[in-house]
């Protein structure tokens, strides 16, 4: 038995210390730190999955005699997981799934794992019985041959299954409940998911089999447990979403095989997760024929992705002294700053009036790109006119009242076009930054608010 040290470890954040502390360093919460008894495991014990315990000596080597290898990777039938991930799965890599619990992190990844027909799945679930994960199954409809399902939380009888099944894919659902041996502190503490991790990396390293690890969130939004976790894993995905709408995205946080500007769009319904190949057209589908006030379709872009979505405002007189100031799926800060701006430079008389402010389908933008759309809804409730439903608007707003350009102006434009879009307001600097012939879609090119104002009322 190898030497048995204590140490103390910050609930929130996963912070380390050798001796207890009432404020964390790392997060600043108070009264978060817990003593965890840590065993360190003897040596050769980390390749419990291999036949022999193989040992390696690494010597320095000149980056011309390293051999350069193409990564290769296992595509899903899934184009949104495909499309996050960088093209598909890498050989050897781990992956850790963000999000909080009853979001559908379970059910996308038992799909995921089901729809592979040629490749052997290993799905390990500590939270959930057999008869549970079959229930969800049968309600997908997918029955591969090469699903294997197992039920533990300890480590070694984990890695004894593998030894002998040796899949092809490894999802463990979650992490937050496998425990190991080695280490003396019960399972979901700090050392527990720092150490099952590590032998889940190494065995992912050592047999270039694909892992994936699912992990709940904290009410911050941050991965339960260690943050370390981030730094140990190649990738990391955020699934979020708001409970009571069908919308899920699944975006990159991290990736060491691709970009981190991707995002998936997923519909939960009763058969499982849909992939949304074209989110926009859902986002502004229940639009009916009738055209009212307080409503305009902003041109955005979330990760690499071009969305149009709907923005909705309302303006109401206010009953009680101070105004009201609602937002749902955008930020309030910015929303109080927009109307400071209509104050000074437009002279509208926000003072007195409750305003409203809704993101269409329950997103939650943080594209600057949409500022002209919040405004054009703003003023068309100010005024109680409507705007054309065949109008969008791509624009950020400055203090000065001024319409910025926005990047990537080209995809905004070629996505209106495409959902039959007929006009596009747009800042007039970005006009240096796309051919005009290219596109049949009217572009309008502003530069002030007023400006803005003067055309659309």
């Amino acid at each position: 038995m190898s030497k048995i040290k204590t140490a103390f470890f910050c609930n929130n954040c996963g912070y380390e210390s050798a001796k207890w502390l009432g404020k964390c360093p790392a997060c600043l919460t108070w009264n978060t730190f817990v003593q965890e008894v840590i065993e360190k495991p003897v040596s050769g014990s980390d390749a419990r999955w291999k036949e022999h315990a193989e040992t390696k000596k690494n010597k320095a080597l000149h980056l011309n005699e390293v051999e350069g290898s193409n990564e290769q990777r296992m595509q899903v039938e899934d184009d949104e997981l495909n499309r996050v991930l960088g093209g598909g799965i890498v050989k050897g890599s781990i992956v850790l799934v963000a999000g909080e619990p009853g979001i559908g992190k379970s059910t996308l990844f038992l799909q995921t794992g089901l729809s592979f027909t040629n490749k052997k799945v290993l799905y390990i679930s500590g939270e959930e019985s057999a008869q549970q994960i079959k229930m969800r199954a049968n309600r997908i409809g997918m029955h591969p041959e090469n699903f294997y399902l197992l039920i533990e939380t300890k480590t070694n009888i984990i890695f004894s299954e593998i030894k002998k099944l040796r899949p092809d894919i490894v999802i463990v659902d979650s992490i937050q409940t496998i425990e190991s041996n080695l280490i003396d502190s019960p399972s979901g503490s700090v050392s527990q998911i720092k150490e099952c991790a590590a032998e889940f990396q190494r065995y992912a390293k050592d047999t270039a089999t694909p892992v994936f690890l699912i992990g709940h969130i904290t009410k911050d939004g941050n991965i339960a447990g260690p943050k370390i976790l981030e730094h140990m894993v190649d990738t990391v995905l955020q699934f979020e979403g708001d409970r009571h709408y069908a919308y899920r995205i699944l975006r990159t946080l991290k990736n060491r095989f691709g970009s981190t500007n991707e995002l998936g769009i997923y519909e939960m319904n009763a058969g499982g997760m849909r992939a949304v190949s074209n989110p926009s057209e859902i986002l502004i589908s229940q639009k009916g024929d009738e055209v009212l006030s307080g409503t305009a379709i902003a041109a955005s872009l979330e990760g690499m992705r071009p969305l149009l979505i709907e923005v909705q405002a309302l303006v109401t007189p206010s009953v009680y002294g101070t105004p009201q100031r609602t937002v749902s799926g955008y930020d309030l800060r910015r929303l109080q700053l927009l109307l400071a701006v209509l104050e000074k430079r437009g002279g509208f008389q926000f003072a007195m009036k409750d305003v409203f402010v809704n993101i269409a389908g329950g997103l939650k933008m943080e594209d600057p790109s949409i500022d002209m759309s919040i405004i054009t809804a703003l003023l068309s409730s100010y005024e109680d006119k409507p705007v054309s439903h065949k109008d969008c608007f791509a624009g950020e707003i400055g203090l000065n009242g001024e319409i910025r350009a926005v990047n990537r102006i080209e995809q905004r434009i070629a996505e209106a076009e495409k959902l039959g879009f007929e006009r596009i307001f747009i800042s007039a600097h970005n006009k240096k930054s796309f051919e005009n012939q290219k596109f049949t879609i009217e572009i309008k090119e502003v530069s002030k608010v007023e400006a803005l104002y003067r055309m659309l009322f």
